[in-house]
């Protein structure tokens, strides 16, 4: 999956000024699915056309009441307006996440949409310097075969320096990584865990070292999400016209 990075200039709603993430907002993305499918008419929004980074997340809902699986899940840290920019992710997420095949029709009732409209972009001062609970992380770091190696001040390698293991190599200059908020305690990481596992995610195959961690560039950030399931969007649909 490939990420737009977030852009610091950009113009992104601090907290207090973001609309509330509501269901409303999971009916567009669950019609532009369906519609797709189906080829029947979608349902005209009529929520505020503002623009944030958003992602669109589809699961599918246990019927033994366990947690939900993930069955694809992309976005854009580039803020997008919401009516175009939710139905355009959820098509993305749903036929491109190149973790799992596309989404069929037979599906789309065990399914069910989360939307994290994204908000307040800093750039932390160490990949520690987050919140697990409040904020999503998006890394990005150099090909950790051009770490230098680290030394300490008499010289001698440093203990935690990657010169201790040789990570495989690979062509790739840059890589890029990014968990939403609500991802790091439904794992049960701890802050460097979750780090380690951005890294992995971002293509990294070498051993992680305390020099890879510490070239990591990590940009904080928090988000409003709404999760909805298909009863619940067949529901809207009817109400607003739409045929199922």
């Amino acid at each position: 999956m490939s990420l737009v990075p977030p852009d610091p200039a950009a113009d992104v709603p601090k907290e207090a000024e973001i609309a509330v993430c509501g269901p409303e907002h999971c009916f567009h993305a669950f019609d532009a699915l369906y519609c797709a499918l189906t080829r029947n008419k979608p349902v005209s929004p009529n929520f505020p056309d503002d623009k944030y980074p958003l992602f669109v997340t589809w699961n599918i809902r246990s019927r033994s009441g366990r947690a939900p699986r993930l069955r694809g899940c992309i976005g854009s840290f580039e803020p997008l307006p919401l009516r175009e920019g939710l139905a355009e992710y959820a098509l993305i997420s749903a036929f491109r996440d190149s973790r799992f095949r596309k989404i069929e029709e037979r599906e789309l009732e065990s399914l069910e949409c989360g939307i994290s409209l994204l908000t307040d972009f800093e750039d932390a001062s160490s990949y520690l310097d987050w919140t697990i609970g409040v904020h999503g992380i998006y890394i990005t770091f150099s090909n950790p075969s051009l770490l230098p190696t680290s030394t300490n001040s008499s010289g001698a390698p440093s203990p935690l320096s990657s010169s201790a293991c040789l990570p495989r190599i690979t062509s790739k200059q840059t890589f890029s990584a990014t968990y939403l908020p609500d991802v790091v305690p439904e794992q049960g990481w701890d802050k460097i865990e979750a780090v380690d596992s951005a890294i992995h995610k971002a293509g990294w195959n070498g051993t992680i070292t305390e020099d890879i961690r510490r070239s990591v560039k990590l940009r904080r950030y928090q988000s409003r999400k709404h999760t909805a399931g298909w009863d619940e969007y067949v529901a809207w649909r009817k109400e607003n016209g739409g045929k199922i």
